[in-house]
């Protein structure tokens, strides 16, 4: 993510924002594409100003929602056979057992299973083709498909935003030597909890009761 971060922060405001927003839409056509990563990177970098976090959400929703329109119209148009072509070409990340999961998603949830993918990796890539290659209502598909797109960006742009913002002021008033003393903390306290998993119920009456 920090290479995204890295290569997006190198870029002026407004390429970032068409970034934002042509990434998440070919990813939300079928084409497995870090769109996720992308928002992420792009909401922490609105944390250090380079970029408005309400610009970045609304890029992130427009690419949504637009490309899920357009995945379901490729979808409906090429039907499941686009769907197995697909697997072929990516296995990874839509291959036979991907497809028959989201399948199954979508005959348990309906509608719902396009609200909710968008918080889902496999089927934030699926739901647009799927939905239309199931024939479900274009209606009810683009209510689902909208709603989940502007709470998947702005609840996501907003969380990344508000943390790195507390994240970078806690680290400029915080000293290298408060840094080492939290950071041998947590591995005594991990080492501690990891100590006690691994003693057994006997070995503790043993030594509640003073027997060797």
């Amino acid at each position: 993510m920090l290479d995204v971060q890295q290569w997006l922060g190198a870029l002026p405001p407004l390429v970032i924002y068409l970034t934002v927003a042509g990434i998440i839409g070919v990813e939300s056509m079928g084409i497995p594409l870090p769109g996720e990563i992308t928002l992420l990177s792009a909401a922490l970098l609105a944390a250090t100003g380079v970029v408005e976090p309400e610009w970045v959400a609304v890029a992130a929703a427009l690419g949504a929602i637009i490309g899920d329109s357009l995945g379901y119209t490729v979808g409906r148009r090429g039907g499941r056979p686009l769907l197995v072509q697909l697997g072929r070409r990516f296995p990874r990340h839509l291959g036979p057992d991907h497809l028959a999961r989201a399948e199954q998603t979508f005959a348990r949830h309906g509608v719902w299973a396009v609200f909710f993918g968008r918080f889902i990796a496999l089927l934030r890539i699926l739901a647009g083709p799927l939905a239309g290659a199931l024939h479900v209502p274009y209606r009810r598909f683009l209510l689902a498909n909208a709603t989940g797109g502007l709470v998947w960006a702005f609840a996501t742009t907003y969380l990344l935003f508000h943390l790195g913002r507390v994240a970078e002021h806690w680290l400029k008033n915080f000293s290298w030597a408060g840094l080492a003393l939290a950071l041998l903390a947590g591995v005594g306290s991990t080492w501690w909890l990891r100590r006690r998993a691994h003693r057994t119920p006997e070995h503790d009456e043993k030594v509640s009761s003073g027997t060797p």
